[in-house]
């Protein structure tokens, strides 16, 4: 008899959907919270990152004769990520549930406090370069370009711009719809609006191709529309929907460095083609991501980063009604169901947000 070979663990988890009466009485509308921030990295990244890693390893290359190695053939695989955040937590997490070695080239910027995290989970953490593209560019050169002869195979997981990351990414979208399907939790039956923040785009083309997918299931006031924020200098999308063209910053000044990419995927420019006025990109402030934060303790009881920090401030300062709902009346906007994703992020602390308090005087 061969031997068992069980598959590998699915390496994120279903997150809840909560209604929130606090950020609901805000907002002037009804709010449901989709908490990623649950999953097995603290962030949205599991889905995606660990759906690209689970699928590289549950889908090896074939052999030189065509022909697919089997399980007992397989080599050990060793996962390169070039992230000083979240997608190199959820890879050296995603690792370890996958039973592989793991190196994460991060920035220089990058905070010890992150840096501790990464090895913390066992992962081989390099500094290199002051940005992304500089770490990324090393990690490419110094350890994929030239691979050794007979070692592990090496898979390089990109933080945000593969299409089974936007597949993982688009799960979460699969269970609010299931959620409405279930019936008797949405006000008119259906979702008419879900916010989310936009970094490289992985998170954002997920949710667009979940919504594409369940597009019916979710119902919603004449469609669920989408409202994707970013914190001024970490603008990309939004420099794009300007500019009517898919441009490069020429650098990052925003404290939410998770949201650091200079330039935004294909494919979340592609999508903001296609859906027009169903997608509208906003910006907020870094000091009002960061007061989002520190209301957000307060109301859900739930530590964040100030990328997700982008999206809930939406709630506070009037945008998210000036952007979705500003041609309703009172009545009307009051029927609107929004769902915010909680997509979490592990670089913060109880101290950070003190530093934010005192910096940006925020009560």
């Amino acid at each position: 008899m061969g031997s068992f070979s069980p598959e590998p663990p699915k390496p994120w988890v279903e997150t809840p959907l909560i209604s929130s009466p606090p950020l609901s009485r805000a907002a002037g509308c009804n709010i449901f919270l989709k908490l990623e921030n649950v999953q097995p990295s603290g962030s949205f990244k599991s889905r995606g990152i660990g759906n690209m890693m689970l699928t590289a390893l549950s889908n090896p290359p074939a052999t030189s004769d065509g022909t697919t190695t089997t399980a007992e053939q397989q080599e050990e695989v060793h996962f390169y990520c070039s992230s000083g955040g979240n997608a190199g937590l959820a890879c050296a997490t995603t690792a370890i549930s996958l039973r592989c070695p793991c190196t994460i080239v991060v920035p220089t910027a990058t905070s010890s406090f992150m840096v501790a995290k990464l090895r913390e989970l066992g992962a081989h953490v390099v500094q290199s370069g002051a940005s992304w593209v500089e770490a990324d560019t090393f990690l490419r050169e110094t350890f994929l370009a030239n691979p050794e002869r007979g070692g592990p195979r090496q898979v390089y997981v990109p933080p945000f711009d593969h299409p089974d990351i936007w597949t993982g990414a688009s799960t979460l979208v699969d269970e609010i719809a299931a959620d409405v399907m279930m019936g008797g939790r949405f006000q008119g039956g259906g979702v008419d609006a879900v916010v989310c923040n936009v970094g490289g785009g992985g998170l954002l083309n997920g949710v667009m191709e979940g919504l594409e997918r369940n597009r019916k299931r979710l119902g919603g006031s004449g469609g669920t529309k989408v409202l994707a924020l970013e914190t001024v200098g970490a603008d990309s999308l939004h420099a794009s929907v300007l500019a009517g063209e898919l441009v490069t910053l020429p650098g990052i000044t925003s404290i939410a460095t998770s949201l650091g990419a200079r330039r935004v995927s294909e494919k979340t420019w592609e999508w903001v083609q296609r859906a027009g006025g169903d997608l509208v990109s906003a910006t907020v402030t870094d000091k009002e991501a960061a007061m989002a934060c520190v209301r957000f303790l307060d109301d859900a009881r739930i530590l964040i980063e100030v990328a997700c920090g982008a999206t809930i401030a939406t709630v506070y300062n009037g945008d998210l009604r000036r952007h979705l709902g500003k041609d309703l009346t009172d009545e009307e906007w009051a029927t609107r169901n929004v769902v915010l994703v909680v997509c979490g992020g592990s670089n913060t602390s109880w101290e950070i947000l003190e530093k934010y308090k005192a910096t940006y005087g925020i009560e």
